[in-house]
């Protein structure tokens, strides 16, 4: 039985969430706990509370056993956003987002059942004229797996496009892009721009995203590194 418990407008933003809920997904109740209640993050705080609430509506109100709980999801969506400003020099402001989050905990008491092994099939010996044919067949079909599993390692944002929440196998130089330096590759690390790719798929909005999060003001020079971006993946491909 699922045991479900949502802390709405919680005010952090999600991609912080997300990375302390990457830590407890999948574990039993009390190892998620002592997690949280030893990791000094405000993150760790907020799923702690819900989780706590998660199992005190297991206990009262469906009477389950808390020793045999173990979360089974630990989601965080991205709330409404508190937009502010901050008085500059010259009576020029910057804008402040102040971003909100929903963070959801599920609970269960249900094992998943494992498949059985399918048996392996017995392959039948082919002849050397016809393994010589399919050796190339063979190797394209590994390298469209390989990239399959690179592109599956990126997830697709709504505002910031493709982001990689970890650095892929596969990592393109920024710095070839005009305009992007040690630092500022850094921060487009940061965020989880790593390959051109990225940057030559970014939209309108996509781009005020960036110019927002890198504190830059500016079309036509975000214009000029997706221009840039896509040259240098045309290239790439070959």
């Amino acid at each position: 039985m699922d045991v479900t418990s949502t802390y709405k407008f919680a005010r952090i933003s999600a991609r912080k969430a997300r990375d302390v809920a990457r830590e407890i997904q999948g574990l039993p109740v009390s190892d998620a706990l002592d997690i949280l209640n030893f990791t000094p993050r405000k993150g760790a705080e907020l799923f702690a509370k819900t989780m706590k609430a998660a199992l005190a509506d297991a206990e009262n109100n469906f009477e389950l056993p808390l020793d045999g709980l173990f979360v089974k999801s630990a989601v965080v969506g991205e709330g409404p956003t508190f937009k502010r400003f901050k008085a500059r020099a010259r009576g020029s402001a910057s804008s402040i987002r102040k971003r909100t989050s929903h963070i959801t905990v599920v609970l269960s008491d249900e094992v998943a059942e494992e498949k059985p092994a399918a048996k392996p099939k017995a392959k039948r010996k082919a002849a050397p004229k016809a393994e010589k044919a399919a050796a190339p067949k063979e190797e394209k079909k590994a390298e469209s797996k390989k990239e399959k599993s690179a592109a599956s390692e990126g997830r697709v944002d709504e505002k910031l496009g493709m982001v990689y929440d970890s650095a892929p196998s596969e990592v393109d130089d920024l710095k070839e892009i005009g305009g992007v330096g040690p630092k500022l590759e850094e921060k487009l690390n940061s965020i989880g721009v790593y390959k051109y790719e990225q940057i030559a798929n970014w939209k309108k909005e996509n781009i005020e995203e960036f110019d927002e999060l890198l504190s830059f003001k500016g079309r036509i020079e975000r214009d000029e590194w997706v221009a840039k971006a896509k040259e240098l993946y045309k290239e790439k491909r070959g």
